[in-house]
Formats: C-alpha cells, sequence, structure tokens
C-alpha cells in the first residue's frame, strides 16, 4: 500500500435528487425522492431531507410514499445526469490520466499518476480544489475522501457525507477502522455481514482478531482471505483508467403484467429500438442478442441467439430478439421484458440475407421511439393524450420554461421556474395543450457570455457599468483555489440585470 493519501474517491451528494433541486428552485431544501412512480417502482436517490424521513435507494416507492407523503416524487432525467456527470469526470481528468467511474456519480482517482498529489498536504489541496471546481461548474456537491487505498479512500468519503472531504493519514487506517461494523467493508453484504454476527463477529477489530484461518473456515478460501487482507487496512487495487464495456442493454419493468401476447412482441420490438441506439451511441455492435422476460411469478428466463458476425442493425436486432420471443412462455404474463447486445466490437460484418430482410422491415428510423409500427394494434395507433412525466421539463408558448408537477384525467400541472429564478407559479392544463411542448433540461449553472479584452462597444476590460460585477467584486471563499471560473447560478427579477442586460 502506498505511504501517501494519493488515492481520491469522489461522491456526489444524493446525485439525482441534488439535480433536481437544483434545476427546481421551488424544491430546494424539501424532500425530494427521485425513481420510478409505478406500484413496482423503486427509488433511485432521496435527497438528505427525504432521508430523515427513512426513504433510502432501492427501498420500494410505496413504503416511500408511506413514510414521506408530502415529498416531491420525480421520474429521473437521466440525459440531464449524463450531462452533469460528464462535465464532473472532466474536471477529474484535469487531475489525473488515471480515473476509474464507478457509476454517473461516482469515481476513484490516482492523484499520484497525474503528478497532483505526493504527500498529505498536496493531496487535501487537491481534493479542495477539486470541490470547488465542481461546485461551480455544476452547482452541486460532492464528497471527498483521500487515503492510501481504493478501500479506505471510500470509506473516507462516506465520512465526509455531505459535502465534505476526509483525509485519512497513513498509518491511522487500523485505528480508525477498528470500531467500524464488518458492513463497511466491500463485499461484506446483508448475509455474509450475519453469517459473521452468529460467529461473534461484529467489527473490523474483531474480524482481525478472529485470525485468517477462522475466516477462511467461515467464509471459504477466497472470502476469508480477502477480508482478513482489508481488516488489516490492505488493499493494493490500482485506479483502472478503462473498463471495457461487456454488454449494452435496456429492461422496463411494467406496473400491471402484461398477457397479451401482441402487446408483448411490441414491446420487444421497441426495447431493441432503444437497445440498438444505445448501441450506436456507444460506438459499438455486437454478436449476441439477448432476450430477458420477468413472469407474473417472478421466475425469470434469459435467452440468447449469437450471429455471425457484430450488427448495430435495428431490423437485425428485432428479429433476433422476436424468435428468442417465439421459446418462451408468457401465457399468465409478464412484468419485465429486456434485451441486450454482447460479444461487442467496434466494427459490423453483416449476414447479407439478414441485411435484405431488415431493409423491407419498419426500423426505428420509419417509427417514432418507443411507438409501434402503424396499424400494429388499433389502440396503439392513437394515444389517447400526451404523457406527461413528473419533473421533467416543458416550455409553453405564452409562460416560457417550467416542469411537469403531475397530470392525469386529461389535465397537467407545470410550475414555471428555472434554475436562475425563484420559486414560480403554478398553472394547469390540458394535456393536449397545443401551446405547451417537452422541452430540454437547462443548465444547473447559467454561464456569462465570455468576454475578450475589449467589449463589443471598444471599452477596454474592468471599464463601464460591468466593471464592478465583472472584476471588483468579492471572489466566492469556496473557489480560491479554483482555475475554472466562478459562474454561479444569479437569481433574477424582471427582466434580469448585470450582464444580462443590454445597453442602447
Amino acid at each position: 500500500m502506498r505511504t501517501a493519501p494519493t488515492i481520491l474517491h469522489l461522491d456526489m451528494d444524493a446525485f439525482f435528487a441534488s439535480a433536481e433541486q437544483a434545476s427546481k428552485p421551488s424544491l430546494r431544501g424539501k424532500a425530494v425522492v427521485v425513481g420510478g412512480l409505478g406500484p413496482r417502482g423503486v427509488v433511485a436517490t432521496a435527497s438528505y431531507e427525504a432521508r430523515v424521513f427513512g426513504v433510502n435507494s432501492a427501498m420500494p416507492m410505496a413504503q416511500a410514499r408511506r413514510r414521506a407523503p408530502n415529498a416531491a416524487y420525480l421520474v429521473p432525467r437521466f440525459g440531464l445526469y449524463r450531462e452533469i456527470s460528464e462535465q464532473v469526470m472532466g474536471l477529474l481528468r484535469a487531475l489525473s490520466p488515471l480515473v476509474e467511474p464507478l457509476s454517473l456519480d461516482e469515481a476513484f482517482v490516482d492523484l499520484e499518476a497525474g503528478g497532483t498529489a505526493w504527500d498529505d498536504a498536496s493531496a487535501r489541496l487537491a481534493g479542495a480544489k477539486l470541490r470547488a471546481d465542481i461546485r461551480a461548474v455544476t452547482g452541486l456537491t460532492g464528497s471527498v475522501g483521500l487515503a492510501a487505498s481504493k478501500m479506505l479512500a471510500k470509506i473516507a468519503s462516506e465520512q465526509a457525507k455531505p459535502d465534505g472531504l476526509v483525509l485519512i493519514e497513513p498509518g491511522t487506517e487500523r485505528a480508525l477502522l477498528g470500531p467500524m461494523p464488518v458492513r463497511t467493508l466491500p463485499g461484506v453484504g446483508p448475509a455474509t455481514g450475519d453469517h459473521l454476527r452468529r460467529a461473534g463477529i461484529a467489527t473490523v477489530e474483531e474480524l482481525a482478531e478472529a485470525g485468517e484461518d477462522e475466516l477462511v473456515r467461515l467464509l471459504g478460501k477466497a472470502h476469508g482471505h480477502a477480508l482478513f487482507a482489508m481488516a488489516l487496512a490492505h488493499d493494493d487495487r490500482p485506479v483502472v483508467a478503462e473498463r471495457e464495456t461487456k454488454s449494452v442493454s435496456v429492461e422496463d419493468t411494467y406496473d400491471v403484467d402484461i398477457h397479451d401476447r401482441v402487446r408483448v412482441g411490441l414491446e420487444v420490438a421497441r426495447l431493441a429500438d432503444r437497445c440498438v441506439r444505445r448501441l450506436r451511441g456507444a460506438g459499438l455492435s455486437g454478436r449476441t442478442i439477448v432476450l430477458k422476460v420477468r413472469r407474473y411469478d417472478f421466475s425469470t428466463l434469459t435467452r440468447s441467439e449469437t450471429l455471425r458476425g457484430p450488427t448495430d442493425d435495428t431490423g437485425v436486432v428485432r428479429e433476433a430478439a422476436a424468435r428468442l420471443l417465439e421459446g418462451v412462455d408468457t401465457t399468465g404474463g409478464v412484468r419485465l421484458l429486456g434485451v441486450g447486445v454482447s460479444g461487442l466490437a467496434d466494427y459490423t460484418q453483416e449476414d447479407l440475407f439478414a441485411q435484405a430482410q431488415a431493409s423491407v422491415e419498419p426500423t426505428a428510423e420509419d417509427h417514432p421511439a418507443d411507438e409501434p409500427a402503424e396499424g400494429a394494434v388499433a389502440e396503439e395507433e392513437a394515444p389517447a393524450e400526451r404523457r406527461w412525466p413528473s419533473g421533467h421539463d416543458v416550455r409553453h408558448a405564452e409562460h416560457g420554461h417550467g416542469w411537469v408537477q403531475g397530470s392525469g384525467l386529461g389535465r397537467v400541472t407545470v410550475r414555471f421556474e428555472t434554475p436562475y429564478s425563484g420559486p414560480g407559479r403554478v398553472r394547469t392544463f390540458r394535456t393536449d395543450d397545443p401551446q405547451l411542448e417537452p422541452a430540454d433540461p437547462l443548465p444547473l449553472v447559467e454561464r456569462r457570455p465570455e468576454t475578450t479584452p475589449e467589449t463589443a462597444d471598444g471599452l477596454p476590460a474592468g471599464s463601464g457599468p460591468w466593471a464592478e460585477e465583472a472584476g471588483t467584486q468579492d471572489p466566492d471563499p469556496g473557489s480560491q483555489a479554483s482555475s475554472v471560473p466562478a459562474s454561479r447560478p444569479k437569481s433574477r427579477s424582471g427582466g434580469g440585470g448585470g450582464a444580462a442586460t443590454s445597453r442602447p
């Protein structure tokens, strides 16, 4: 293990919920829960205000609603989250070439590899600068852990939550880990934790005292050896910059079991289209098509077919998924469907017969995403009303940008506000109102126009009516160490002020 705390672990604080609060001024400081809103939905992220009521990630949404009935429940906006994640990962890669993303909101960084840190002081400075940069670029907060190993850096970031920084000094690891519960260590889940507790082992110190032989007897050779090493604070795992993608897949869970065989086929075709779009977006193709079906009794079936060459063709994937579905009995009902592609490559070598067949079949380009082919089922041809997911962005021709608070019974309620405004007003419309349209999310941080040494009217930089805002304002204390220009959200009133105004 290293002798300096040069492994950094970043964990964005309640990422999805924090992004929603930053985007929606009326929800700041309030309980927010993001996830699937149907009867079978689960919580993806809960804000810290919602966690006070016992709402946690992976909890069934129905249980969350019972615990926090007055919270705001929103459908995830993954496009926004990915965009913010890319900004954060860019800041991490500026620190080091060795960045190991674990998810959209979590990553390890090897600061030593980037020459960014070599001792306690430089590591702490790098962590503080990163937190300031993240706030300046995204408007959100992240917690940073610094240690000599990945395991300890992750533990440190958990201790730093929310919006903090914790550095574990080399030589203090054993004393820090000793009183912690065994569940603190990676790889110790509920089942292993209960097994160790029945053996009289509840803390990391007791785990180390039990000895390697006893842990091997209790947990098996591989797990026992690994757990004993972690109890002694030994972790030599390197930060791995790139993780090879094994597969690309999409799946949907349905609020009500699907019994109609035609509807199941349409859903599989729709999932195949989405999967191919994701595959192409990653610049990949694949040889093996996988179908996943979870039936009414929770039994899960997986079927696969391997093609003669890798493909990213919508028609080919659709046909393969349909063939796989033919061998699955869905009589009792289906609660989940998924389509995936594995055996990935970065080129295609299509089967000519399959290509010819695909050329006469309708594809995703012929029909909009998430819509079946025309004439497939009568009730699918003309949806009764447009869907307005809670929390998603909309724009009204008269009232401007807002977000959906809720919809139903032919009505949709919208709160009109932006990340840069105060809490906005609420209005209700018909779901088919022609003036109301879906919209793209706005950036969480309002960007100021870039300036040159001379302004557009020829005045030198630092002079004119913008001089006070641009040059003489006290800097944000939290961003003094940051190289990223501070561009915090500004509140607006009336027609705006400061750099947003124009002069005659």
